[in-house]
């Protein structure tokens, strides 16, 4: 489901008159419509480590090199040197010195410590993307920008999840005569993809739902 129709699924919950276009979305409320499910889609995407946010680039360490540039577009979750996973040490002045334990990587400003190999090592990133959204042709992005953007959230759970939950923070009123039914769906939406699609059962994700 791309942005415009997640936006005319919200006008229609909303009571409000559908567009044709992404053009039509001038007034204030489709501009306020716009900027919360932008909000609400990076909250969700970020607020666990979600499988369909996985991903794994190679990126080349020179010999005799312990630094790269950082090029990763997101959270690192696992480095791989030869077969061999390296873990994550948070004092990276070890890394200057030549002190760090063993199999273990840091990062500093923008840029990713390695111990110094004597060879070219590949190194394999597993990471979890920081991008939110994709354009049609599938260039991920950050924001919902333009018409055909959709969410990373699969199908299935972005609908009823950006959908109920956007409705709910456009009107902020618990007393609204549909705000009980739109929380319901939000919840049981966000509950099931918990349950199905979580990359981490350790860590139970958390999107609180703020009144405007």
């Amino acid at each position: 489901m791309n942005y415009l129709e997640l936006i005319n699924k919200c006008l229609v919950e909303l009571n409000y008159k559908q567009v044709s276009t992404f053009s039509e979305l001038t007034k204030n409320e489709h501009k306020k419509l716009k900027n919360i499910i932008n909000t609400l889609n990076t909250e969700i995407c970020t607020s666990d480590r979600w499988n369909f946010l996985q991903r794994k680039k190679q990126i080349v360490l020179p010999k005799n090199t312990s630094e790269i540039e950082n090029t990763i577009d997101g959270r690192i979750e696992s480095i791989i040197i030869d077969g061999q996973k390296y873990e994550f040490f948070e004092d990276y002045e070890k890394f200057f010195i030549n002190s760090q334990p063993l199999n273990t990587y840091s990062l500093f400003n923008d840029k990713i410590l390695f111990p110094m190999f004597n060879q070219e090592k590949n190194i394999e990133v597993l990471y979890f993307t920081r991008f939110c959204a994709k354009n049609s042709e599938g260039k991920e992005k950050l924001f919902l920008e333009d018409a055909e953007d959709s969410s990373l959230i699969p199908d299935i759970f972005a609908e009823p999840i950006l959908v109920y939950g956007a409705c709910m923070r456009l009107k902020g009123n618990p007393q609204h005569i549909r705000f009980s039914y739109w929380l319901s769906m939000y919840k049981d939406a966000l509950a099931n993809m918990r349950s199905k699609i979580s990359a981490s059962l350790d860590e139970i994700p958390s999107v609180k739902m703020h009144r405007r």
